[in-house]
């Protein structure tokens, strides 16, 4: 599916979301990498054979809770 050189990272690699993006639409919140994966505004991924990546970003730190 990638045309580019270096060939992008495969939508099963670890480093998938360095793929090139195709098309990218912020106002829906998705973006379309060149090797199928869709790019979710809340970090989770739909990978082309359907499999659901859970969405992964990091905790802001008012979310963070500390012990006292």
């Amino acid at each position: 599916m990638c045309q580019h050189q270096p060939t992008c990272p495969s939508a099963d690699s670890a480093d998938r979301e360095a793929a090139q993006l195709v098309a990218h639409f912020p106002e829906q919140g998705w973006s379309l990498l060149c090797n199928g994966v869709l790019c979710f505004e809340d970090t989770g991924e739909l990978l082309p054979d359907g499999q659901i990546i859970a969405p992964h970003r990091p905790l802001g730190a008012d979310h963070v809770v500390t012990a006292a």
